[in-house]
């Protein structure tokens, strides 16, 4: 297992934009230990230039870490009505993914009518060799275990598998332990971490199809009171999951210098639960 991080450290609440420029980051990830990035379209995207592309990608290279993961898309990330649009037209994502020399583009999936358009796309995908995972997330249809397998057999694409989030399925009711990770581990092609501690009178809401609205805190990673990362850790190297580990926490950070400290932070808590559980 190996530790990457993602844009959304350093991405604005707006989701589309982010505070610290993304050659910034990504030297910032290779400086404080990390293994790999994950890259948003808040970085570089479906919207942005081939010209702007290619120097995203040029500048990646350089630094010799790779792409675990791009979400190349405005809407994806933003989980809204139209999320599940670039499943009709993956192409332009499938262009992005290529000129990151990544393998794996996450998607969004609202209603059991995406089902079809995600057969569909993971066939396209496959022709370029890349995969489509989908998050464990709020308001989709990849909230609740038995639901998310249903899916995935009725898709029923080799390339196509879910984004392992236990801060989400926590959210949603569901275990996150080793339990889950068991019937989720031959579906698993990244793991996402942030944490929350749930709260009903806590300042943050997100609306679940499964539960309605869920109330919560905002936790660094290493908070107790959120997520048990130790059973995270146990679970994952019960399955032997050898996969990226992303950080993909919505920190908010504006400064190169918190984003430095955020990263040594993250990988110093990662290093930790991993010396752990050898």
């Amino acid at each position: 297992m190996y530790l990457s991080v993602s844009v959304r450290i350093v991405e604005a609440t707006c989701k589309t934009r982010l505070n610290v420029p993304v050659e910034d980051f990504i030297d910032i990830v290779r400086d404080g230990g990390g293994q790999a990035i994950c890259m948003r379209a808040s970085g570089a995207g479906v919207a942005d230039a081939d010209e702007r592309i290619e120097a995203v990608a040029q500048k990646i290279a350089g630094s010799g870490l790779p792409v675990t993961m791009v979400t190349a898309d405005y809407d994806v990330p933003l989980n809204n009505a139209n999320g599940p649009n670039s499943l009709r037209d993956i192409s332009a994502s499938l262009d992005v993914a290529q000129a990151f020399n990544c393998d794996l583009i996450r998607v969004c999936m609202k209603s059991n009518d995406d089902i079809e358009y995600a057969r569909q796309a993971a066939d396209l995908a496959a022709k370029r060799g890349i995969r489509l995972a989908h998050q464990c997330h709020t308001t989709s249809i990849f909230e609740e275990v038995d639901q998310i397998l249903w899916v995935l057999e009725q898709i029923n694409r080799e390339n196509f598998g879910i984004i392992y989030e236990p801060a989400n399925l926590m959210l949603n009711g569901q275990s996150y332990g080793v339990d889950t990770l068991q019937r989720l581990a031959p579906h698993i092609m990244n793991v996402y971490v942030q944490n929350h501690r749930l709260d009903p009178e806590g300042p943050e809401e997100l609306d679940t199809f499964c539960r309605g609205p869920v109330r919560f805190h905002h936790l660094y990673l290493w908070e107790p009171g959120g997520v048990d990362f130790t059973e995270v850790f146990q679970g994952l190297h019960a399955i032997n999951y050898g996969g990226s580990f992303t950080i993909h926490q919505a920190q908010g950070i504006e400064t190169v210098q918190d984003a430095k400290d955020y990263v040594t932070q993250c990988r110093e808590f990662f290093e930790l639960h991993l010396s752990e559980n050898d």
